[in-house]
């Protein structure tokens, strides 16, 4: 009997999505908002995303040239807000979670390589390896890119149509 017929890959697409609001959402809900000041970016968005570039203007935003630098912190921004977003409402849910999963490996390599975060070891028992964390959201939201969205999502109702 296949999973499909099951309605398994609804029950995938749902419960990965409801994990991700349970777990992710806030998480990087609460690391955009850190990055925005009034309609701009903050220095701290350029702290996080190029920690190099925001030292050698010495945090000062005005500063920091528009291209390439100011057009990679708002890209990092803007799918830092849409993405997760999408990924509730169920919209665009493969896509958006293919995105959150690039999302998250460069965020790992810019925590490693800037921000002096160790990686760690790969399943050695530990709790607060950052290596296990990543490689878990990313396997959630693969999930995602293979399910879908489920019964319930926008993705589903469009469909539909």
């Amino acid at each position: 009997m296949k999973l499909d017929s099951l309605g398994g890959r609804d029950v995938v697409g749902i419960a990965s999505r409801g994990l991700f609001v349970l777990l992710l959402l806030p998480y990087y809900f609460n690391s955009a908002l850190t990055k925005i000041d009034g309609f701009g970016l903050s220095a701290g968005a350029f702290a996080q995303i190029l920690p190099p570039i925001a030292e050698q203007y010495l945090y000062d935003t005005s500063a920091i040239p528009f291209f390439p630098w100011h057009m990679i912190v708002w890209a990092g921004t803007i799918g830092e807000f849409f993405l997760p977003i999408l990924i509730v409402a169920g919209l665009f849910t493969r896509l958006a979670a293919l995105g959150m999963i690039g999302f998250v490996v460069v965020q790992t390599i810019v925590d490693v390589a800037f921000h002096g975060t160790a990686l760690g070891m790969l399943a050695n028992g530990l709790p607060t390896e950052l290596i296990d964390h990543r490689l878990l959201w990313i396997a959630l939201l693969t999930a995602m890119v293979f399910a879908g969205g489920g019964k319930l999502s926008l993705d589903r109702l469009l469909a539909q149509r």
